[in-house]
Parts: C-alpha cells; sequence; structure tokens
C-alpha cells in the first residue's frame, strides 16, 4: 500500500469550500483505486490566522510541511488585510521557500464547456503556460522610502538571474519536447526592459540550441494577448516571466470558459521540496459561503498533483471523471453557466470516479 502524506491549506474565501471538496475527492479516489491511501493534515493558516497572530503563518510553517508529499492549497487574499501581506506572508512564502520555480498551467477546453471566441472548439485550444515562479517581477527587491512625504519613492526591481532563465527554459523545453507538437513560444518585453529581459531573451536563445526537434519562437507580451484571442490554434506550450504569465494565464482561463475550472501546480522539479498544487481562481469574496464555488480548478490541480505523485492511473481517472460531468451538463457549476452547487459538482465528480472504468 502506497501512503502519502498532504498538507492540506484551504487559506481564504472559497478556499475553504474547494479545498474540502478536493479532500473528498482524493479520499473517493484513493478508496476507488484500493492500492494507496492518503493521510491529509488540515493546516489553518490565512486571513483569519493574521488576524488572531499577526501573521498568515506559524514562524516555523515550513519546517512543519517540508517532509509532506505534496501540498493542496486554497486561495489567498482578504478584503480587510493587505494584499502585499496576504500574498507574501502565505503563498509566496511557500513558492519561494520550497523553491517552486516552475508553475505549471494547463488549459483546455473541456467537454461541454463553451469559449467566448466565436467558433473555437476543444481541438483547437490545448495550452500550457509555463511561468517563471522564483524571481524576475515577484523577486521582492526594492522598497520604500520618504513615506507619506511628497518626495517619498517607491521601487519594484525584476531580478532575472541566468541561473533562474536557465532553469525555467530547460523546464519549458523539456516539457514542449514531451508533446506531440513540440512547440514552444517565448513570452518577452525586451523592447522596452533592456536588461533582465534581454538577458532572458539571451539566455532562452542559449538554452533552444539543445532542443533542435523543438520548434520556438519569441513574442512580445502584448502582441502574445492578441494572438491568443485571434490564432489559438498558433500556440502550444508557452514560458513567461513570473508576472507576464500570471496575467496570460487568467486570459487564458476565461478565454477556456472560466477561471474556475483552471488548475496549477507550483513545482520543485528537483524534489529536494514538497510541490504545491492549487486552483488559479483567488479568494472570491464576491462568492463565498454562498455554496457555488467552482471546484473542478482545484480537482484539476489534484490531477496534477497525483501525477506528480506518481499515480497517473488515479489521475486519468479524476481527469476523465471531471470530463464526465462536464460533458453531461447537467451538474455544472454557476460560472460556466450551469446552476450546481459545489457539493452538487462534487458528488457528481465522486460518482463519476465510482463508475469509472478507467
Amino acid at each position: 500500500m502506497r501512503r502519502y502524506r498532504i498538507a492540506a491549506i484551504p487559506g481564504d474565501g472559497i478556499g475553504t469550500e474547494v479545498v474540502p471538496a478536493g479532500l473528498r475527492v482524493l479520499e473517493a479516489l484513493a478508496r476507488r483505486a484500493g492500492d494507496f491511501e492518503v493521510s491529509a493534515t488540515t493546516l489553518p493558516w490565512g486571513s483569519d490566522h493574521y488576524r488572531r497572530t499577526g501573521k498568515m503563518m506559524p514562524d516555523d510553517g515550513l519546517d512543519r510541511i517540508r517532509d509532506v508529499d505534496a501540498i493542496l492549497f486554497g486561495a489567498v487574499g482578504d478584503p480587510g488585510v493587505p494584499d502585499d501581506v496576504t500574498l507574501w506572508g502565505l503563498r509566496l512564502k511557500i513558492c519561494q521557500g520550497f523553491d517552486q520555480y516552475a508553475n505549471v498551467r494547463p488549459t483546455r477546453i473541456l467537454p461541454g464547456l463553451v469559449s467566448p471566441l466565436a467558433g473555437i472548439g476543444p481541438d483547437d485550444l490545448d495550452w500550457v503556460i509555463v511561468r517563471e515562479n522564483s524571481e524576475g517581477e515577484y523577486s521582492g527587491v526594492g522598497g520604500r522610502t520618504h513615506r507619506g512625504q511628497p518626495g517619498e519613492v517607491g521601487t519594484e526591481v525584476a531580478m532575472f538571474t541566468r541561473h533562474g532563465v536557465a532553469r525555467i527554459m530547460r523546464f519549458a523545453f523539456e516539457l514542449a519536447r514531451s508533446r506531440p507538437r513540440k512547440q514552444l513560444t517565448i513570452v518577452t518585453k525586451s523592447n522596452a526592459q533592456r536588461h533582465g529581459m534581454v538577458l532572458w531573451d539571451e539566455v532562452a536563445a542559449e538554452v533552444a540550441a539543445s532542443y533542435p526537434d523543438v520548434t520556438s519562437d519569441r513574442m512580445l507580451v502584448d502582441a502574445m494577448t492578441v494572438r491568443m484571442v485571434r490564432d489559438p490554434k498558433s500556440i502550444d506550450v508557452v514560458v513567461a516571466t513570473n508576472l507576464h504569465a500570471d496575467i496570460l494565464s487568467d486570459l487564458a482561463a476565461a478565454l477556456a470558459g472560466s477561471i474556475g475550472i483552471a488548475p496549477t501546480a507550483n513545482l520543485d522539479p528537483d524534489r529536494r521540496y514538497p510541490s504545491m498544487f492549487e486552483p488559479i481562481h483567488g479568494a472570491a469574496f464576491d462568492i463565498a459561503g454562498k455554496g457555488i464555488a467552482n471546484p473542478l480548478g482545484t480537482f484539476w490541480s489534484m490531477v496534477m498533483m497525483l501525477d506528480h505523485l506518481g499515480e497517473p492511473t488515479a489521475a486519468e481517472r479524476l481527469m476523465q471523471a471531471i470530463e464526465a460531468v462536464t460533458r453531461a451538463g447537467d451538474t455544472l457549476p454557476v460560472d460556466v453557466g450551469g446552476s450546481a452547487t459545489t457539493e452538487q459538482v462534487t458528488d457528481a465528480v465522486i460518482n463519476a470516479i465510482r463508475g469509472s472504468n478507467a
């Protein structure tokens, strides 16, 4: 019997609804498989913890989850707490503390769902966006001086290192090589950002020379948004900086039907630390507590988690269950045109798991 220890961090807003739903699905998968089991520890870190203690997570938080097999994360953000406090105090603290430098965000139009792009179907949009997840615009370099004075200054420095750029490029090229089209688009803004992003371009070209079997092209980030809307069929794997990929992947999710379905894997590809898996939808306080949050992004993130753990059969079973529910169309979440509650969608996916032949 294979055993896995999972740290579940629901966080804020609808994270506290979709993570418990994910754990129910994970339990159903383990029972269906019969050859692995999961032990999940739920950690009450987030904005409520901040209000009680002044910190988003305990000082020894990283040590407490360092030896788990994976982390299932919900969301972070609270209208009553500054955004920089919530993000840097929890999610980025884990990502950077565990050097989860590869953020992977697949995008597909699931069966039964409709893209807002006219004439675009499931065969036309199948992307993976690779986000550099450790430096760039979110490196944390900068500061403020003369606070409250007319001459107050705030600086935010985007930091690019040869090491950091090279490793994310190698990861992206390897991913592109593993897919049928073997195609990679490198997103940049080196026409305006003439130091860090020029280094980004130069290192990308150096790494590309080692992958002659992968077709690569380079595109400015603003032009990339147009290409995603006007010519989605031309895109396969995309690699971009921390900020650019953050924005582009939200656009990608919207073009596939809803940000509520979109998954993320924050990976330490070297497996020195646990990797973290989360939906990209955020805390969504406008619908928190209403019971209508879309759990499919969490479930798809768990597909990625199961693959990472070496459970491909369970991963495929879960993906088939998700697609069976969206294809049937009678238990769709509100954000993709249905009226089902979080619980109803979860029950439907669990029933599909139990009836799966995979």
